[in-house]
């Protein structure tokens, strides 16, 4: 069944910029181990979902649909109104990339959590901990699966 325009600009309307259920998930997650954090940062580029200030360290919780990821859901696109919607999940990427190199300019950390990554929580968990403990160099995903680590070693990259 087709939709009007009023009621796809509702549907839109209603999603949700911050504090999604992934997030508040991974939140959760963090919280329950013990990490304390801040939130959505206005002063630092991307606002970040999470922050550890003292740490240097950034933490975006990422929808696999609206920001591009390669998983199953990631790559799906809509079957009406596409070149809309490759253009939209484009300018997303490109927004994210230059974000996270604004945070490295910076001397931040940054990992991304994607939304299909959620299904196993621990491995969530251990990942987290590592990248802020500092045991794990995270590379900087670049969103389009060419993640390239920015330390010596050559940690599998994480998605």
């Amino acid at each position: 069944m087709a939709q009007s325009d009023t009621d796809r600009s509702r549907i839109m309307r209603a999603v949700k910029g911050k504090d999604t259920s992934p997030e508040r998930f991974v939140r959760s997650i963090l919280h329950r181990a013990g990490y304390r954090f801040r939130l959505h940062a206005a002063e630092l580029p991307g606002k970040p979902d999470i922050i550890f200030r003292t740490r240097k360290k950034a933490i975006f919780v990422h929808s696999c649909f609206w920001h591009g990821h390669d998983c199953k859901r990631g790559a799906r696109i809509p079957k009406s109104n596409t070149q809309y919607w490759k253009a939209k999940i484009g300018r997303n990427i490109d927004r994210d990339v230059r974000s996270i190199g604004a945070l490295k300019a910076l001397d931040w950390s940054v990992a991304i959590v994607w939304e299909c990554e959620l299904k196993e929580p621990n491995s969530v968990m251990r990942r987290m901990s590592m990248f802020l403990d500092g045991e794990l160099c995270l590379p900087a995903q670049s969103l389009f699966s060419q993640a390239k680590a920015d330390c010596e070693d050559n940690l599998p990259p994480f998605r």
